[in-house]
C-alpha cells in the first residue's frame, strides 16, 4: 500500500483532490518560493536597500527561471530547509552575479517559506470555494425538492418524530454553508512574512514595516504588520477551518451510510460499490470515504496544533510536522468536496421506503400531549408508554390502538405529513440563504 492513499496509481481515485494536488508538489513550492524572492528584491530595488538594476533582473530571473527540485535535494537534506539550496542555484542559473549577489537580501528562510505558502493556500481557498458553490446548489435543491417529504427522525439510532428529507438535507448544508461565508475571512490571514533571521528585520532596511507592506502589495497577500515567525494563527485558522469542513461532510457520509442500508433502503446513491463475491452488493462507497477523511482530518487537525508550538523564535521539529500534516490536510480537504460533489448529484431520496418505514409510532409524542389534554401530562406519558409496549407486543398499529382507547383522538390529525413542525420551513429556508449568499 502507498504511503499516502492521494498520491497513489492504486487508491487515488478513491480519494480525487483535483486540482489542489498540483499545488503541493515540489515544484510548485519552488515556484511560489521564486515568485516571493522576485517580488522581494523588486520591492528592496524600490526602497533604495538594493540596486535597482538588480532588482529588476533578480525580479525578470524569477519568472523565467526553472529550478529542478531534485538539484536541491541533498542540500536540503544537510540544511533542513530548501532556501539555501534554491537561493544558491538561483544565482548559478541567472549567470549575473553582480546582480545575483542581492537575491534573498535581509529575509530568512522562514520568510520565503511562509509567504510562498500564502500564495499555495490562497489557490487551495479558491478551489475549495468553487466546490463548496457546486455542494451547497445541490443540497439547496434537494432540500427545497423534498422539504415536504415525510421520513422518520431518528436519534439514538431509534425513531423518534416524523422529519422531512428536504429537514435533513439542510441539516448537512447549513454547516457548510457558514464555512462558505468564512472564507473571505480566511484570505485575511494570508499574510506576508518578512522578519528576518530572528523576526527583528535588522538587516532589511531602514524602514522593514514600509518594506513589507509594499511586498504585500506586490503579492495580493495581508500584511500583518508583525512578525509570525512563531506564531502560528495564518496557518492553524485555515487548518481549522478544513477540519471543520470535513467533519461536515464525513457527517453526509455517516448518515447515508446508515440511510442506504439494505433494512433501510431510504435512498439511493447513484453509483455504488461492488462486492467481489456479492452479487447482491451496493456498498455506500463514497459515503464510507467521506467518513474516513473526517477521521484522517481530525487526527491531522491535533497533530498541527500540537506542532504550532514554538520554542524561542524557531523551532525546527514543530516547523517539520507542519510540513508533514498541512499538506495532507488540505488534500483531505479537497477529497471531500470532490467527493461530495458527484455522491450528491447522484443522490434521491426513495418515498415509498421512507413511507414503509414510518409506524405509528413516530405520533406517540404528539398523541402524549393530545392525551395531555384530558388528563395531567404525567398521566398522558404514563398512559402513551403503555400503549406503545402494547403496540409493538401486538403489533398493532398505535395511532389506531390510541383512538380505539381514546375516542377523542383523530387518527387522521396525526398522519407524518401534520407532525412535520419546521422541517419544511427549515429545509426552504437553506435553500434561500444558499441563492442568497450565491
Amino acid at each position: 500500500m502507498s504511503a499516502t492513499l492521494f498520491g497513489s496509481q492504486l487508491y487515488g481515485k478513491l480519494v480525487p483532490t483535483g486540482e489542489v494536488a498540483r499545488l503541493f508538489t515540489d515544484s510548485a513550492e519552488i515556484r511560489a518560493m521564486l515568485i516571493v524572492l522576485g517580488a522581494l528584491a523588486k520591492a528592496e530595488g524600490a526602497a533604495g536597500i538594493i540596486p535597482e538594476i538588480s532588482a529588476k533582473a533578480i525580479h525578470r530571473a524569477s519568472l523565467e527561471l526553472q529550478v529542478d527540485p531534485g538539484g536541491l535535494a541533498e542540500a536540503t537534506g544537510a540544511n533542513g530547509v530548501p532556501v539555501p539550496a534554491l537561493v544558491a542555484a538561483f544565482r548559478d542559473l541567472m549567470q549575473a552575479p553582480e546582480h545575483a549577489q542581492y537575491i534573498h537580501w535581509g529575509a530568512t528562510s522562514q520568510d520565503i517559506m511562509d509567504t510562498g505558502l500564502m500564495l499555495r493556500l490562497r489557490q487551495v481557498l479558491s478551489h475549495y470555494e468553487a466546490g463548496l458553490d457546486r455542494v451547497l446548489t445541490r443540497l439547496a435543491d434537494l432540500a427545497e425538492a423534498h422539504a415536504e417529504l415525510p421520513m422518520a427522525a431518528r436519534t439514538y439510532g431509534q425513531q423518534a418524530t416524523p422529519t422531512s428529507f428536504g429537514a435533513v438535507v439542510a441539516s448537512w448544508g447549513w454547516p457548510l454553508l457558514d464555512l462558505r461565508a468564512e472564507t473571505a475571512g480566511l484570505r485575511d490571514r494570508l499574510c506576508v512574512s518578512l522578519s528576518g533571521a530572528a523576526g527583528t528585520a535588522s538587516m532589511l532596511g531602514p524602514d522593514p514595516e514600509a518594506l513589507r507592506a509594499e511586498l504585500s502589495e506586490a503579492l495580493g497577500l495581508v500584511d500583518p504588520k508583525r512578525s509570525w515567525h512563531t506564531d502560528r494563527a495564518p496557518v492553524t485558522k485555515i487548518a481549522g477551518w478544513v477540519a471543520r469542513l470535513v467533519t461536515a461532510m464525513g457527517k453526509i457520509g455517516e448518515d447515508l451510510t446508515a440511510l442506504a442500508a439494505t433494512e433501510v433502503a431510504e435512498v439511493t446513491l447513484g453509483e455504488a460499490g461492488a462486492s467481489s463475491t456479492m452479487p447482491q452488493k451496493q456498498n455506500p462507497v463514497a459515503p464510507s470515504v467521506l467518513s474516513m477523511l473526517a477521521h484522517h482530518g481530525a487526527g491531522l487537525q491535533t497533530t498541527l496544533m500540537q506542532a504550532a508550538r514554538h520554542r524561542h523564535q524557531r523551532d525546527g521539529a514543530t516547523w517539520f510536522t507542519e510540513w508533514m500534516v498541512l499538506p495532507q490536510l488540505c488534500l483531505t480537504g479537497a477529497a471531500a468536496i470532490e467527493t461530495c460533489a458527484p455522491l450528491l448529484d447522484g443522490l434521491a431520496p426513495r418515498p415509498e421506503a421512507m413511507a414503509r418505514n414510518m409506524s405509528g409510532a413516530l405520533a406517540a409524542e404528539a398523541l402524549s400531549f393530545a392525551l395531555a389534554r384530558e388528563m395531567p401530562r404525567p398521566e398522558a406519558q404514563n398512559a402513551m408508554k403503555a400503549l406503545a409496549r402494547e403496540s409493538a407486543e401486538t403489533g398493532t398499529d398505535l395511532i389506531a390502538l390510541a383512538a380505539e382507547r381514546h375516542p377523542r383522538i383523530a387518527p387522521v390529525d396525526f398522519a407524518p405529513p401534520r407532525l412535520l413542525g419546521t422541517a419544511p420551513a427549515e429545509a426552504r429556508d437553506f435553500a434561500r440563504a444558499v441563492r442568497m449568499q450565491a
